[in-house]
């Protein structure tokens, strides 16, 4: 029957004890529990404890602490203490219990020693949170394993193989099967401890029936700042607008739309999850309001000139997917059939999310490739006919080659602007302008000057990249060609090495100081600011040198690819061919180099700027750029408009810092309840941190403020607190394993279970930042 009062909080097993058999949601296992005291008066012998043992304990058993220092108020101690399974026989108990209590080092005598059945048959197991415990939002989080047939892979963070469910609290919603019984359980739980912060163990066996393993305070260090009702307000107003914008639109193909963080422009990547005001409206500023659309209709694409591409709900940026789609189709096609061409990318990406920052590899067909009449015939299975494929790939030749072509190419057009650009950057930086003017110019001829074209060269860059990687296709390169061919380049990046090595410190920063890992970011310092963070001068010298590849094709090779081109009508030969590709991938880097540029002193002089008016560089980065157009058309002041704009911004970010929605959103009910994508790392506190990347078997004593990459979120690492890291990345594990928990707790930025590419991928690097409020880790050296 349902428990009629209230319980509190005792240890591990007591509070078990107070719930058997009075959960009307789930079963709790019976148990044995003694104390470390009993145990030694007993001569550490079973049967002198237990002269008459349950039936239960003569099978498999799991032996477990449950110390009065466990699952308090203030600290849950999570993997701390040893639990040890799947124990059978006296002389495995005995040593079991012996080996839980050694772990408890230094005890009075009352820690506890719990045993219980081990569940076997177990389909699905997992943890859930009343809270979110990395922003404290109001939601329910269900990390969980449904394949392993474990009971303690989320916890012991042994698997990267786990689904995360996120449900917000208090909102009616349908669900299936054992989640929904899992839902009812922790609600049930809130109600019974009189707490909405908790953290559970859970497992569903194979008959469907649920067992409670542990119930303890979830320790939440960030807390909202909003409450409930204000983000569930919030979290409606969303619904309906992406309800409204998937109507369909009499300017839009396509009968509904999408939102994603990753399909086109990369918020995610380039501005992180949560950006502040500044970064956010910056880049809606230059790049996906107006700019992107300018650039796709330039580039012969259809002509969304007035949708902006990038939709914030809520300070979240997300891009509108049917608009980018609608943008990638080429402007002189078929209405009818750009519009089913349109409505079969979006009922792709909605059937396969997983493809959602893969679009242009996995979806659409957005230039024209040496293979690409082969890999339109995947539309014969969705209702084309082979008549509209020689159409689509009519239109995209003739685009492409408008694009490409060696003289009147619009993308040495694009490579000639960014000339005017860095004149123009000279002329406002050295003018009598007032800072304010300044500000305004500087991102007026970005817009113009630099991210059009950079836009421009992006696009033709990646159709260099895409042609390049046709050519493996079609039998011209081999795949070590492919790389061979991308370490020939000279870009930015491998300048830059060079120079690192060749140039004094002064010539380098004079070159290279604008630069910031966070590029729209005013908290990120540019180089020149603190070099000495991102460059060790006096090692530069001893560092080898970045060997640049020759790329050579035989005479052979370029006679087939010269008829591949003539056969397919590619406005190239060969050799013309290929160097469009290397300058086209070349010029994208380049373009961005100069309009950062633009960018970076923006950012400079609005720190000019604020000083002046007492506003801090965190003050700042709440500001919306907007209020420098306001201005500059205006004689208001400059410090009460920036103030109001830092107040609305600041007042805006507490909601935002307490959403979560997920990657894709396919419909507006999804911002209620969702899966996040399963490979995607977890993000532990919204803090940030910039630190040495440390091994965890390195020296200890460089462990302080340094970030540490550990294999996995293993309990046994717990020792590496008492170092006070600065961080931490773990390979394997989830949000809610115990490293998770503790990093939570502790206030400790970590990633835990981020896979094995990119846990190696920043194992290499010697510098590394984690900013988890924006989910993103840069890599600084």
């Amino acid at each position: 029957m349902a428990c009629p009062i209230k319980i509190k909080f005792g240890t591990k097993a007591e509070t078990l004890s107070l719930l058997e058999g009075r959960l009307t949601t789930a079963t709790v296992l019976p148990q044995v529990t003694f104390t470390v005291t009993d145990w030694i008066d007993a001569q550490c012998d079973i049967y002198t404890l237990m002269p008459s043992m349950p039936t239960w304990m003569q099978k498999e058993v799991v032996v477990r602490s449950s110390a009065l220092a466990e699952d308090t108020l203030e600290n849950s101690l999570a993997g701390h203490f040893r639990s040890i399974l799947q124990v059978t026989g006296r002389e495995q108990l005995e040593k079991a219990i012996n080996s839980v209590i050694s772990s408890f080092a230094e005890t009075d005598g009352r820690d506890q020693v719990l045993i219980q059945p081990m569940l076997t048959g177990v389909k699905a197991s997992g943890v859930v949170f009343s809270r979110d415990p990395a922003t404290g939002g109001y939601y329910y989080v269900i990390n969980y394993d449904d394949q392993s047939g474990k009971t303690d892979t989320v916890t012991s963070g042994s698997s990267n193989e786990l689904n995360v469910f996120y449900a917000a609290k208090e909102h009616s919603f349908t669900t299936q099967g054992w989640i929904n019984r899992v839902l009812l359980l922790i609600r049930e739980l809130e109600d019974v401890f009189d707490n909405d912060s908790l953290d559970v163990e859970f497992a569903v066996n194979c008959s469907d029936e649920l067992f409670l393993l542990q119930v303890r305070p979830l320790i939440i260090r960030q807390h909202p700042r909003i409450n409930c009702t204000k983000q569930n307000e919030t979290l409606r107003r969303i619904a309906q607008r992406i309800s409204s914008l998937s109507r369909p639109h009499p300017y839009l193909l396509g009968k509904r739309t999408l939102f994603g963080v990753m399909p086109d422009w990369n918020p995610a990547e380039i501005i992180g999850i949560r950006p502040r005001p500044l970064s956010l409206s910056l880049y809606k500023e230059i790049i996906t309001d107006n700019i992107w659309a300018y650039q796709r209709d330039n580039y012969g694409y259809r002509n969304l000139r007035s949708f902006p591409l990038l939709i914030e709900f809520s300070g979240l940026p997300y891009i509108d997917v049917r608009v980018s789609f609608n943008s990638f189709i080429p402007g002189d096609l078929d209405r009818d059939l750009a519009g089913r061409l349109a409505d079969y990318y979006l009922d792709y990406l909605a059937g396969n999310p997983e493809h959602h920052d893969k679009v242009e590899f996995e979806i659409i067909f957005s230039c024209y490739t040496l293979d690409l009449p082969e890999r339109l015939e995947v539309l014969l299975q969705h209702g084309f006919q082979s008549a509209e494929l020689q159409q689509i790939s009519n239109s995209l030749r003739q685009l492409t080659n408008t694009i490409i072509h060696d003289e009147k190419g619009l993308w040495r057009k694009d490579i000639a602007r960014l000339d005017t650009l860095q004149q123009r950057q000279e002329a406002i930086n050295e003018s009598d302008l007032p800072v304010l003017d300044k500000i305004y110019w500087l991102l007026e001829d970005c817009k113009r000057y630099g991210t059009l074209p950079f836009a421009g060269l992006a696009r033709a860059g990646f159709i260099a990249v895409q042609l390049l990687r046709s050519l493996i296709q079609v039998g011209v390169l081999t795949e070590n060609d492919y790389d061979c061919f991308l370490q020939s380049l000279s870009t930015v990046s491998s300048t830059m090495c060079r120079d690192l090595q060749t140039k004094n410190r002064d010539a380098f920063l004079r070159k290279y100081g604008h630069l910031r890992p966070g590029t729209y970011d005013i908290l990120s310092p540019r180089y020149d600011e603190e070099p000495e963070q991102y460059f060790i001068w006096d090692q530069t010298a001893s560092r080898p040198d970045r060997e640049q590849k020759e790329f050579t094709l035989s005479i052979s090779a370029l006679n087939r690819l010269k008829k591949i081109l003539i056969t397919h009508r590619i406005e190239h030969d060969a050799v013309s061919f290929l160097n469009f590709i290397k300058e086209a991938i070349e010029g994208r880097e380049f373009a961005k180099f100069i309009f950062t540029r633009s960018l970076s002193q923006v950012i400079v002089n609005l720190k000019y700027l604020g000083k002046k008016h007492n506003f801090s560089e965190d003050d700042l980065s709440y500001l919306d750029i907007d209020i420098v157009k306001k201005l500059y058309g205006s004689s208001e002041s400059i410090r009460d408009s920036f103030a109001e704009s830092i107040r609305h911004g600041k007042q805006k970010y507490n909601t935002t810092s307490s959403l979560v929605l997920p990657d894709l959103i396919i419909e507006p009910e999804d911002v209620w309840a969702f899966q996040l994508s399963g490979n995607e790392p977890n993000f532990i506190t919204l803090q940030s941190i910039r630190g040495q990347v440390i091994t965890a078997l390195d020296n200890q004593s460089d462990f302080a403020n340094n970030i540490l990459m550990i294999p996995s979120a293993d309990p046994g690492f717990d020792w590496i607190f008492s170092h006070n890291p600065g961080g931490f990345i773990t390979m394997y594990g989830g949000a809610n394993s115990h490293m998770a928990i503790r990093a939570g707790e502790l206030g400790i930025p970590a990633v835990i279970g981020a896979g094995s590419t990119l846990f190696n991928l920043w194992k290499d690097a010697e510098v590394l930042r984690i900013d988890c409020a924006n989910r993103q880790v840069k890599i600084i050296r």
